[in-house]
């Protein structure tokens, strides 16, 4: 529905049949003319907890009439949602306030992968405050857009540098599993012990533990 005057008034008229599609997973509402009440009914789209199947993907792009408080109750489903991957809120003036709480809602997300704060009138504060949450706090973000804002090089190095190193972590983490699943009997040494680790031979089912 990108580029459609949807209004708040005309997303209320589909919002029923949005809410119980059964398998609606990506939704595209970028330069719709929405507000904070069109948020409100997208935030239904948002279930918490896997109360049901939710949006995985979600673009809001450039929707200048959603104030501060829309946003703020986005970033509150948003932390709370089981589903959420992709965020895109590029050109949108957010601002550093919104930043922060969409920073928050990130921090608490189990899912969300790719957010979009391109051109969202962002400064280095919001890039600090971003940055603390990527460096301190486990995440699943991946990819962060922060282009065409008033942020320097420097800072936006520092976060694209800090999410390449937790993606090759889980990589390697993948990557050491496969192989405990095709050999099940490992031996993992460091300076002090030596550890054996013997198991069932399904990967998953620990028998013994033997400091040594």
């Amino acid at each position: 529905l990108h580029g459609s005057p949807l209004t708040d008034a005309g997303l209320a008229l589909l919002n029923p049949a949005l809410s119980i599609h059964p398998s609606l997973v990506a939704l595209d509402l970028g330069d719709c003319m929405l507000g904070d009440e069109g948020i409100n009914l997208i935030c239904g789209l948002l279930p918490p907890d896997g109360a049901k199947s939710g949006l995985k993907e979600l673009t809001l792009s450039a929707n200048p009439g959603v104030t501060s408080k829309g946003w703020g109750r986005l970033a509150i489903a948003v932390a709370h949602s089981s589903q959420l991957r992709v965020l895109n809120l590029d050109y949108n003036p957010l601002g550093d306030q919104v930043a922060g709480m969409l920073a928050v809602a990130v921090a608490s997300s189990r899912t969300l992968e790719v957010l979009d704060l391109e051109g969202t009138g962002l400064t280095n504060q919001s890039a600090q405050t971003l940055l603390d949450m990527v460096e301190n706090y486990p995440t699943a973000l991946r990819t962060l857009i922060l282009a065409e804002n008033n942020i320097s090089p420097e800072l936006q190095q520092q976060i694209s540098d800090l999410l390449s190193e937790g993606e090759e972590e889980e990589e390697t983490e993948a990557r050491e599993v496969t192989a405990r699943e095709k050999n099940p009997w490992i031996c993992q040494n460091n300076s002090s012990s030596q550890m054996v680790l013997m198991t069932s031979g399904l990967g998953d089912s620990l028998l013994a533990e033997t400091e040594m």
